[in-house]
């Protein structure tokens, strides 16, 4: 409990301190030494890990800034879902290093996580987001699925990219206003049921 702890009193700190956007680096299987240096080149406010560094590269001292951990939840292609103990297995990893825990899809069978454009179960992320932990769902969300998402899971937030592109690599500025404004008022009506 004292991990789950220690997670929700980052994360309030830093949404406390947060009034401006923030400028996060995402980085894949790089030296602590490399992300510190690009966290103090750029200016970096957080940064998501997205490779196989593990929990105790999210923390702080190792990078300068609060990190965000990227967490593969495998799903089967052909079933569409993940394994029975995926919640046990992430709450028994967990160390209070990272601010939040990004949870993306990965395809079992395929090396690389994360930019499938598939979405996982999100009942997962319910369970995680309701035991107290901040978490950030990713994984094939867009205009059309983000108020469910937001709604049903209410997590502490959202990351999207192939969803809101006009052709890989280019951002759709009206399906951008749309999924932001999606996710805005479901947040909204998720936190009447409070």
């Amino acid at each position: 409990a004292s991990t789950l702890n220690q997670f929700v009193a980052n994360a309030r700190s830093l949404e406390a301190a947060s009034k401006r956007p923030l400028v996060v680096g995402v980085f894949q299987n790089q030296s602590p030494e490399f992300i510190k240096e690009m966290v103090q080149e750029c200016g970096l406010d957080l940064v998501q890990l997205h490779g196989k560094e593990g929990m105790a590269a999210a923390n702080s001292a190792l990078n300068g800034v609060p990190a965000i951990r990227v967490v593969d939840i495998e799903t089967d292609p052909a079933t569409g879902k993940a394994s029975d103990d995926a919640v046990e297995t992430l709450l028994q990893s967990l160390t209070s290093d990272p601010l939040a825990i990004l949870l993306d899809t990965s395809i079992k069978g395929d090396a690389d996580g994360g930019g499938t454009g598939v979405t996982f179960d999100w009942s997962i992320a319910e369970k995680l987001q309701n035991s107290g932990l901040p978490v950030i769902i990713a994984g094939g969300l867009t205009p059309d699925n983000i108020e469910d998402a937001v709604g049903s899971v209410r997590p502490w937030g959202v990351d999207v990219s192939s969803g809101v592109e006009a052709t890989p690599g280019t951002k759709d500025h009206d399906k951008v206003q749309t999924f932001v404004g999606g996710a805005r008022s479901a947040a909204i009506e998720a936190s009447k049921g409070i």
